[in-house]
């Protein structure tokens, strides 16, 4: 749309295109002689509760929507005055129920459909109608109906294309309060064309700095959460579909932006009901995104991929930290003995096996047993595989039978270590053995009979002049003084 037409303030309203039935009720309300001195009156009436209800008693809503469809329809009439006629209806919605029944008797729907249709869903326009719909869907959910039927899936669509943060802000409001309670609404919106819809806004969303919305999270967790259509919402976001990627040479791209900052706002999303499909989804991600950085022959890193192996990773997390608490997580439940059916277990130890050791364990090896191992592709990768199997393991026998016959508690005994490569590593390794040996005689007993094999030595200890060795009759380390031991080799006094 062209720029704003900048009109005087003075034009005597007689110079407008506008019927005479239409003109005097406005120029009544305000006791004004011109258009431009009513709708800048009104505007300031409409800003106060006693101002919003003394023009309730006016009724000069109708006569707003009517002037906001004719100058829509014909801008050369005024943008000006247009936005500021939207402006009114906005404020007089906000909270005055005499305004907002008015609004809907008056087809108050219907004449925003038509007025973002005029301008060709200018954003400006856009915005405040969008404020003026939010106001009246807030007030009660009687009005629900009308504007989800007038605006869904066509028009909602159309305003989701706009690239603008606030306009998405104010869609994803709109969307939260009509599929609030409402699941035949949030089937749809999970749709093809509902899909397309929260497809575009996260796409806008995704390029913006500093989003921090709180309702597209929650429409978010009920799509992907507990609903069935993760897998949708996440291949329209693929690269045939990504507003980043528009050329054909994107045949070896496995995430794309707008996949990643999906992820990456379920990873803040703490759900205690979760569907099957999307633990199983989420699970196949992972091992997508890892066979890219643990294969032996994959190519430079994909810094998408690390961050969808982050984010996957604490979903997983979150998903089996679910416990059993009556029927509420039943559903969650499910989900996390899916996911260990599913082979979640063993290659999570896959994972943590091809990967270096910690730091003070690395250095105190031979350096062909490290050779041939994966360095972490990303600060607390290690830390976070540990999570993901402490919470497998909590409180569930079948894990902690599984991880023994998977050799796998030797493993987790050595990631408790402090370890500069994965902040609080020491700590999730702890809390990971001590689900391990819960309640489990089998685990506690192979742990009393481990033996250390060989000798251990690191700097911090030579430091210090010892060593840590085995002790050949009892089969346990024990620390030597590294000088007194050679005295007594060398047989010294």
């Amino acid at each position: 749309m062209s720029s704003l037409l900048q009109e005087s303030e003075s034009e005597n309203c007689s110079n407008l295109a506008l019927p005479d039935n239409l003109l005097r009720p406005l120029l009544a309300s305000a006791n004004c002689e011109t258009l431009d001195e009513s709708l800048a009156f009104l505007l300031d009436a409409s800003k106060s509760d006693h101002g919003r209800f003394n023009l309730a008693s006016k009724r000069v809503i109708p006569h707003l929507l009517r002037l906001s469809v004719i100058l829509a329809q014909n801008l050369n009439l005024s943008t000006v005055r247009l936005l500021s006629s939207l402006r009114i209806l906005r404020n007089l919605c906000a909270g005055e129920s005499l305004n907002i029944n008015s609004f809907i008797e008056s087809g108050g729907v219907e004449a925003m459909e038509d007025v973002f249709n005029s301008v060709q869903f200018d954003p400006q326009t856009v915005i405040i109608g969008l404020q003026a719909l939010a106001n009246v869907l807030l007030a009660s959910n009687e009005h629900h109906v009308d504007v989800w039927d007038h605006f869904f899936p066509l028009s909602f669509l159309e305003v989701a294309k706009i690239r603008n943060k606030g306009i998405c802000d104010l869609l994803c409001r709109i969307l939260y309060t009509l599929c609030r309670g409402d699941d035949g609404r949030l089937c749809r919106i999970g749709g093809d064309v509902g899909v397309r819809i929260i497809g575009e806004i996260i796409s806008t969303t995704s390029a913006a700095v500093g989003f921090e919305g709180d309702y597209l999270p929650w429409l978010l967790s009920k799509i992907c959460y507990e609903a069935t259509f993760f897998n949708q919402l996440f291949m329209q976001l693929s690269t045939a579909n990504s507003s980043r990627y528009k050329s054909d040479n994107v045949s070896d791209v496995l995430f794309t932006p707008e996949q990643v900052f999906l992820l990456s706002l379920l990873s803040r999303i703490h759900e205690q009901f979760v569907s099957n499909d999307f633990g199983l989804a989420i699970l196949q991600i992972l091992k997508k995104a890892s066979a890219s950085i643990h294969s032996p022959y994959a190519p430079p890193i994909d810094t998408l991929a690390v961050e969808v192996l982050e984010y996957t990773l604490i979903i997983l997390r979150d998903i089996c930290a679910s416990v059993c608490q009556g029927d509420q997580c039943r559903d969650s439940l499910l989900a996390v003995d899916l996911l260990l059916s599913s082979g979640l277990l063993t290659f999570l130890l896959d994972l943590l096996r091809q990967l270096e050791p910690p730091e003070i364990i690395r250095r105190s090896r031979l350096q062909e047993l490290n050779q041939g191992k994966i360095r972490c592709p990303y600060k607390g990768y290690r830390g976070d595989i540990v999570s993901v199997i402490a919470n497998c393991a909590f409180r569930r026998k079948q894990v902690q039978d599984e991880i023994r016959q998977q050799n796998g508690i030797l493993l987790l005994l050595e990631q408790c270590v402090i370890d500069e490569g994965s902040p609080f590593l020491r700590e999730k390794g702890l809390w990971a053995v001590r689900n391990l040996l819960e309640g489990n005689e089998e685990n506690q007993r192979e742990v009393a009979e481990l033996k250390l094999q060989g000798t251990v030595d690191t700097p911090e200890i030579t430091d210090l002049g010892m060593r840590v060795v085995m002790d050949p009759e009892s089969g346990r380390a024990k620390l030597v003084n590294v000088s007194s031991s050679q005295s007594e080799t060398n047989g010294g006094c």
